[in-house]
Order: C-alpha cells, then structure tokens, then sequence
C-alpha cells in the first residue's frame, strides 16, 4: 500500500514524500522517493506498484540497481577527470529526460534508441550523436566500476540502429574562410571599440594570435608566459583537445613569426599571456559578425584558416602539425587538396598595428 506525506523544505517549498511498501514470501520491501507535485508522487506509487507484483520483482529489487540519475551523479562526484564544459552541459541535459528516472536494470538497447529518437526532435544528427557519445561513457562505467546492472552491450547493440535511423551522425566539416576584406572590417571595428574604451579584451591581438598560431579559443586563454619558448619560437598548449584525451595532454606547437610578435608586445599583467574569459572573446566575435553583416563565420574558423594558410605556402602534413598540434597527421587529410598558392596574409598591416598598440599599452 502507497503513502504520502506533504513536507515542508527548509527553502518554504513543499515536498511530497512517497513510500511503497510490498510484502510478498515474508520479505517486506520498502521504496521512497520525493516529488515536487503530489499527482507525480501518486502517478510514481501506481507505477512501482505494478512493476513490484510482477513475480521476481522484489528479489531484483533488492539488488543496488540506482535510476540513470543517480549514476551520472556518481560519475561526476567521483571523476578524478576535470570534466569538460560541453559534456557537463550534456550530462545535466541527459538528467532532465525521462530515462534518466529509469532503473539501470530497466534500460537497454530498445530504450536508448527511443532516447535517441526523443533527442532528435529539434535537434541535428550531430548534435545526438554527441549526447550518445556521452551518455556512451556512463553506459560503459556502471557494471565494471559499481556493480550496477546496466548492460555495456546495450549501447553497443543500438549505434549501429542509430546509424541506419539516421538518428545520428559525425560532426560536418566546416570549410568557411574568412575573407581579407571581413577581418579588416572587424580589426577596425574592434579597434574603435577599444579606443572608446581600453578595458574591453584586445580582440585585435586575439583574432590575429589565434589567426597566426592556430590556437582554438580555450587555449589561447590558457597559456602561461611560463609555456612560452622564445628562442624556440614556440609554445606549451596544456590541456590539447584531443580524442578519448584531453586532461594532461600538453603538446609543444611552434609559434609563426607573426603569432609570436603579437605574444611580446602583449604587456605582462597576468600569469596568462591572455587572460581573458573563452566565452566573452567568442560572444564578442559573433555578436560584432552580426553587427558588421558578416555571416556564418565563428571564431573557430580562424583555426582552419590559419591551418589552410600554412597548406597554402607550401608546408608538409608534419611541418603544419608542428603548428596546429595535431597527434594524427590523418586529421590533416582534409588539406591534402590545398594548392600551394603562396601565402595571402603576407605583409597584413594588422600585424605592425597590433604590435604597436600593445607596446603602447603595456
């Protein structure tokens, strides 16, 4: 027989605390849960009612089988991992879905492949396939590290279902360049930002080191003058992104003449060379993109063109790896078809304008 009883939170708010009690053989099982709402504790008693008359039911019960919930929980209090933002992100997301208040007993192939297809609505392909990615992690952990019942070989069993659903897919490769034209329209307008007023980010500097170097936006804004080799002409990038790594993946990338300069004139007020918030430099980006009518280009595009460029005056598959830090020279296949046309940024005004104003300033 189900109970409830209203409770009051220390906020002020009310809990509604629900207990199933079943006995069966001699053996009396008890299960409680709180609900914000009364009609959802009443609906969950109902359920777990039903599920425990089934023949078997309590002896499974008394297994430690915790909700999906309770695992990813598990998994970030004991990760000795740093867990990136964009899998954190997902892993709450994943908690907000009804799978997430299922049992580890009660998920298998059929109900990650409905979670995939409730994903999907309004969501990309690639976008699902991440979450899947992630979700993969959890899925892989709970029988080997905590004894849970959840089947590995679900996941296993439903990605290649997912696949022929079309449910998921990798993510598209962009090909978007900036243009001469677009970036000289943004120096300018990032110029004039920062004339009016000096506290805002460098973005000229910014734009140009990440241009030059390569650098994804999360490391330009982790890099210590510590990690900096002059004589080298190169740099210590902590933290790679990388495949199945990232934590405590430090790789060496040699700066180009025009990414070191703008790292000497910025002055040394911070233990970071650029110590500035990841997100503000990728907001300000897009939202003066936006401003200035120039679309569809993101900031990460600076990457691939700085890799673009480095095809384009004539460097080798390792020789531009030595620059863009990439461990698996196929992921600079997708160059193999850049023509050796000289290098478009030669003489870039920018550069001297740069350098200039940040000796000005330090």
């Amino acid at each position: 027989m189900g109970t409830i009883v209203k409770r009051v939170r220390k906020d002020g708010s009310f809990g509604y605390h629900a207990q199933v009690a079943v006995q069966r053989d001699g053996q009396l099982h008890r299960e409680t849960k709180t609900f914000d709402r009364r009609p959802a504790a009443a609906a969950w008693i109902k359920k777990r009612e039903a599920e425990l008359a089934v023949p078997g039911a309590i002896a499974r019960a008394k297994v430690d089988d915790p909700t999906l919930g309770a695992v990813i929980d598990r998994y970030i209090a004991e990760s000795k991992r740093t867990l990136g933002r964009t899998k954190a992100q997902v892993l709450r997301s994943i908690k907000g879905f009804d799978l997430a208040d299922k049992r580890c007993s009660q998920i298998g192939s059929a109900e990650l492949v409905a979670f995939a297809q409730e994903l999907s609505k309004g969501r990309q392909p690639q976008t699902v396939g991440n979450y899947m990615s992630h979700l993969g992690t959890i899925v892989a952990l709970a029988r080997p590290a905590w004894g849970y019942p959840l089947d590995p070989e679900s996941m296993t069993a439903a990605q290649p279902v997912l696949k022929r659903l079309g449910l998921i897919a990798k993510s598209k490769q962009r090909d978007r360049r900036p243009t001469l034209d677009e970036l000289d329209k943004l120096m300018t307008h990032f110029g004039e930002a920062r004339r009016r007023r000096p506290s805002s980010n460098p973005m000229q500097a910014i734009i140009a080191f990440a241009l030059f170097s390569t650098r994804r936006q999360e490391e330009i804004t982790r890099i210590l003058w510590t990690d900096l080799d002059v004589d080298g002409s190169r740099v210590l990038v902590r933290d790679m992104k990388n495949p199945g790594e990232k934590i405590g993946n430090d790789v060496w990338c040699e700066l180009p003449p025009e990414a070191l300069a703008v790292v000497l004139a910025m002055p040394r007020t911070d233990a970071r060379i650029f110590p500035f918030n990841g997100d503000a430099i990728s907001a300000a980006f897009t939202r003066t993109c936006a401003f200035l009518g120039i679309e569809d280009l993101h900031f990460h595009d600076l990457r691939h063109e700085g890799v673009t460029r480095l095809f384009e005056m004539g460097r080798t598959v390792p020789l531009a790896a030595s620059v863009s830090g990439h461990r698996s020279w196929q992921s600079l296949q997708r160059y193999s078809h850049v023509r050796k046309v000289g290098d478009k940024w030669a003489n870039w005004s920018w550069i001297a304008k740069i350098t200039l104003k940040c000796r000005a300033k330090s």
